[in-house]
């Protein structure tokens, strides 16, 4: 273990992070050091910041894309593991192309957009062609490898804004967006997102953090037991592109609408399954009401007891098995981050929205306010 790129901290991380939690005094959590976050990108300065629930949770983001770097959760017996996806420093974020997105905010479009193209009011808009002739998360130059301003940050919250100028990546519109994450006692880690446009444009952003509620590299993701409030996903093609088409669940390796260990059916002869190389698929979310925060998704790890709660109000979450992780990236803690051993659950509207009319609309216009709020509660049972 690199052990010179990490903190080891116990009583002494008040110190460090300047927070009353009395709940993890004598906790091994091992803070990754300023130093190796502290660089310029395009004359903008880099650094990485810690927030303290109050009440057990401590999480590090880095304003280069706007990243959560690691995310401290008890277990049962409160024991704490880092239960994130992430490197030890920024520059293997900068350099390492094969996780490019690994704990990032996805933007301007989060997602597969079709031959990077769409129309707006009989104008054509070409965007990077970045995922075989798909433009997926933004283009070549998305949110994730931006360094945002930090606005202002304090124990528990970070507020993070960006500006993308008309045509970045081909999208039309001067685009200013803001971003907060918060902790709460209540053990939650909220994500707001805002955003405002001069020219009409799409908007679809997501946060894209690899998960293993064991703790990084510490095993199989297909043993968590997950519950996906949602009768129907929407099909893809084999270039992962919706078919425009809503699936049914129901007697599929989709369905859990009623808690099931994810490796169960993952392996089925499906074609969906085949087209996705596994899940990495929009399910469709029951939704009661247009912009509620309402519950989506519960993922839970019986060995550790962890169990994390997703409530949004967006109208889709993709959920991505690490399907292509080949184990050659390393992450925090000198463990390779291999074939699915985390799962990604990016809260959206649904791909390729801006070429399906009957989808949710993700078109911004001025005048208009672009609000997201996705919540992700952690506890034990």
């Amino acid at each position: 273990m690199k052990t010179h790129k990490l903190l080891y901290i116990g009583f002494s991380v008040f110190c460090l992070i300047g927070c009353k939690n009395k709940t993890i005094q004598n906790a091994d959590i091992r803070l990754l050091a300023d130093k190796d976050f502290s660089t310029t990108v395009n004359n903008k300065k880099v650094g990485i910041y810690a927030l303290d629930s109050g009440n057990g949770i401590i999480m590090q983001v880095t304003n280069l894309g706007g990243r959560i770097v690691s995310l401290w959760t008890p277990d049962r017996n409160n024991k704490y593991e880092d239960i994130v996806l992430g490197y030890n420093n920024i520059e293997e974020y900068i350099k390492n192309s094969n996780s490019r997105f690994l704990g990032s905010v996805l933007g301007r479009y989060a997602n597969r957009i079709a031959n990077g193209a769409f129309e707006i009011d009989g104008v054509k808009y070409q965007l990077p062609q970045n995922s075989g002739t798909n433009c997926l998360h933004g283009g070549t130059f998305g949110f994730d490898v931006v360094v945002w301003n930090v606005d202002s940050v304090s124990n528990n919250e970070i507020h993070l804004s960006y500006f993308s100028p008309d045509g970045d990546n081909g999208f039309p519109g001067n685009l200013n967006v803001k971003m907060v994450y918060t902790l709460t006692p209540e053990n939650e880690f909220k994500i707001k997102y805002t955003a405002t446009t001069d020219k009409s444009t799409h908007v679809n952003l997501s946060n894209h953090s690899y998960f293993n509620l064991k703790g990084e590299g510490n095993g199989t993701i297909l043993d968590h037991e997950l519950t996906i409030n949602a009768d129907s996903i929407t099909p893809i093609n084999e270039f992962s592109i919706p078919t425009g088409e809503y699936l049914a669940v129901e007697n599929t390796p989709f369905d859990f609408r009623t808690s099931s260990v994810i490796g169960k059916r993952i392996n089925g002869i499906n074609e969906q399954l085949k087209n996705g190389a596994g899940y990495d698929h929009n399910w469709v979310l029951n939704r009661k009401t247009e912009s509620d925060v309402e519950w989506a998704v519960t993922l839970y790890e019986p060995t550790s007891g962890r169990q994390m709660q997703i409530w949004t109000d967006q109208s889709g979450i993709q959920i991505y098995t690490s399907n292509f992780a080949k184990g050659t990236d390393i992450g925090k803690y000198n463990k390779p981050h291999n074939y699915r051993e985390s799962i990604a659950l990016e809260t959206q509207k649904f791909p390729d929205s801006p070429n399906q009319p009957h989808f949710p609309s993700t078109r911004l216009d001025p005048g208009q306010v672009y609000i997201q709020n996705t919540i992700y509660k952690f506890s034990t049972k």
